[in-house]
Formats: C-alpha cells, structure tokens, sequence
C-alpha cells in the first residue's frame, strides 16, 4: 500500500484551556495524557515541528499544506509566540502555507484579531447554537457561560475589517437543542461556513442518545431538519451537507470522516510528541500515541505506522458490514474514532451507523428527486 504524505498538521500550541466544556474530548474523557503536557510549547520545539515540516514537504515535493493551530485554547500561547510559528514556517517551508485556528473566541480581541490579521491566519470560532445552547456546555470553571463573551468576538470578526479571515463556526450537536433555532443562532452572525460535529464517542462510551445496539436515529433527523432549509435557501456553505451532496453526485468527500480518501492529517502535541488524530482521546489513554517526537523522528516515520495504515485504507480497513453498505464510498466508516470497540478495536462500523446511513439516503433521496433521476 502506498501511503499518502500529510498535508494538514495539527500543532497543539497550548495544552491548556480556559473553558471547561462538560463534553470536551480533550479533558473529559479517556485520556488524561494532557495533564503532563507542558502547558506551552516551546521556542526549541516550534523550530523542531518547523524543520519536520519543511523536511516532509521537500520529500513529497508538496506544493501546499495546512497549519492548523489548536489546542486546549491557541490563543493562550500568546500572539507573539504564534507570529513567530507562523513566520518562521513560511520562511522555511517550500510550499503554499494555509493557516487557520480553531478558537473558543472568548480571548479573541481587536488588537489579537490585528496581530492575526497580519499573519494571514483564518479563524474558526466554536458555538453551540444560542446562549442557552452553548452556555449549557461551554463554561468557564466557575460555571458562568461562554456565549457573551463568543458573541462580542464574532460581532468583531464577522465586521467589515476582519470579515476576510472568518473561517466559520463549529458546532457540536446536542439533542436537546432544536435545531433550526440552533441554526438561526449561527446564521446571526453570517459564518462563510458551518460545521456540525457529531459528540465524541465510541460503542463502549456511547454519545448521548445513541446507546450501542439502538436503531433509533436521533443525529439524523436534527441534522435533516436543517438540510431542508439549506437545501432550499442556501444562506451558509455546510461542510457535512455538501460534501454529502458532491458525494452522491459522484464527487469524493474531502473532510475527515466521510468517504474513502486517505486522511492526511498529524497532530504535534505542546511537548513535540507526533500522534494521530486528537479525537482518539475520546477511545482510550494512549490511543493516539505513536512513540515518535520532532527532535528525532521524522513525519515518514509517523506514515509507516500501523494506525495510519488503517486511517489511510479505504475500503480495505472498513468492517465487512461497511464494505457491503449501499453507501460505504459516500459513508467511508464514519469518523474513525467513532468505530471504536475495547474488544475490536476500530474494525467496526461507526457508532453513528444508524444515523449516517439514514442521512446519506435522504439527502440522495432529495437529491434525485430535484434533478429527477436517480444518483448514486
């Protein structure tokens, strides 16, 4: 099997947050590894990721990549620390060099907003629908909500000054949140683009509302609540719905967790440790680790593990139920954290397997029906 070079890299630039979020994958559930993480990385660290990075491209001869800054919460390593990432990346990386973070927003300010406005780094702000909505996950360790102090950073990053590097808004589904009033919330503030994110979970830690074994559909039927409307009026790009969309349509998905092409993305932990996809927290302790650091190991040696193997197989590393789904290439086994079994390892369908397939149907269902014939 020929592995495919990684394009997206993931640096975990502070390892702490100041929100407490009850459902964070991070400090909530399985692995706790966080709490021996150094809470910034370090200057050396930064040069070592950078090096890494620029070797991997030149090697692969990558005309572009993706920096994604992250955390805990990017923005508490500081707006010096990040410029200096980002330009010394830029200057040393032989490739195009997309950057964008994905923030909490509640540290982000005008003069922040400046800094990053300057360096050419897109945002993603995370919000969970309405003050109710969000407040009710997204806390401060004292138990005041988030959503006021979001609200006065979106108002200033979907402005006129700062409207150029808005990358859009991520939302964690909650059942109990009706969704076209969760959807409204987030049009308020004119997002380029909207994410829903299915909670983190496995078949033996369930996400609420999908108990392992039930056939029940709950994820799907929020989710399509939504899709009419925007399959109607179209005010914001939904990255899920029109992925699925180009994907009937006989186009390749291209995020991760939907369709069959191999995933690209590293995550480079505050201490300078190359792991796998940072949601594996939510499988078990140490599910993401691969024993490799940037001071000595090379991404290629990240690439020839048996964890990217599966994350990179297609058809080949799906359950032999998923190989015979009707819409295994458009479906690809779901986000791969989310087949996770302690018995079976991630040779298994998703634990979202009920919803995924009846989502994927009727939006094809829809589909066919406004072209009027049958797509695949």
């Amino acid at each position: 099997m020929t592995m495919v070079p990684f394009r997206q890299f993931v640096l975990k630039v502070h390892s702490r947050c100041n929100l407490a979020c009850d459902y964070c994958y991070v400090y909530e559930m399985n692995d706790q590894s966080w709490r021996h993480q150094p809470r910034r990385m370090s200057v050396t660290t930064m040069h070592q990721v950078v090096e890494r990075i620029a070797e991997h491209v030149d090697a692969h001869r990558l005309p572009s990549l993706s920096l994604i800054l992250h955390g805990g919460e990017p923005l508490l390593a500081g707006t010096g620390f990040l410029a200096a990432l980002v330009r010394r990346l830029r200057e040393r990386v032989p490739a195009q060099v997309d950057v964008s973070m994905q923030t909490n927003g509640t540290l982000l300010t005008r003069e922040r907003l400046e800094v990053l406005a300057g360096l050419e780094v897109r945002i993603g702000v995370s919000l969970d629908g309405d003050a109710g909505a969000t407040d009710r996950h997204r806390r401060f360790a004292n138990g005041e909500g988030s959503h006021h102090h979001v609200d006065r950073a979106l108002r200033l990053l979907s402005g006129e000054r700062f409207r150029g590097m808005f990358a859009g808004l991520l939302c964690t589904i909650d059942l109990r949140s009706p969704p076209l009033a969760t959807y409204e919330a987030l049009l308020a503030y004119a997002p380029p683009a909207v994410d829903f994110l299915l909670p983190h979970g496995t078949w033996t830690l369930p996400p609420p509302g999908r108990g392992a074994g039930t056939t029940g559909t709950p994820y799907a039927e929020w989710l399509l609540a939504i899709f009419e409307r925007w399959y109607d009026q179209a005010e914001t790009w939904v990255r899920l719905f029109g992925e699925i969309t180009q994907a009937v349509l006989g186009g390749t998905p291209a995020v991760e967790g939907l369709g069959l092409r191999p995933s690209t993305v590293v995550v480079v932990d505050t201490d300078g440790s190359i792991k796998q996809l940072d949601s594996l927290a939510a499988a078990h302790a140490g599910a993401a680790d691969l024993d490799l650091h940037v001071a000595t190991d090379a991404f290629d040696a990240a690439l020839s593990h048996p964890l990217t193997g599966l994350r990179q197989g297609g058809a080949d590393s799906l359950a032999a139920v998923c190989r015979s789904c009707p819409v295994m290439r458009t479906c690809g086994g779901g986000l791969f954290t989310h087949r996770y079994h302690q018995k079976g390892g991630f040779m298994n369908p998703s634990v979202y397997c009920p919803d995924l397939l009846h989502l994927i149907t009727s939006i094809r269902s829809r589909v066919s029906a406004d072209l009027g014939w049958a797509v695949q």
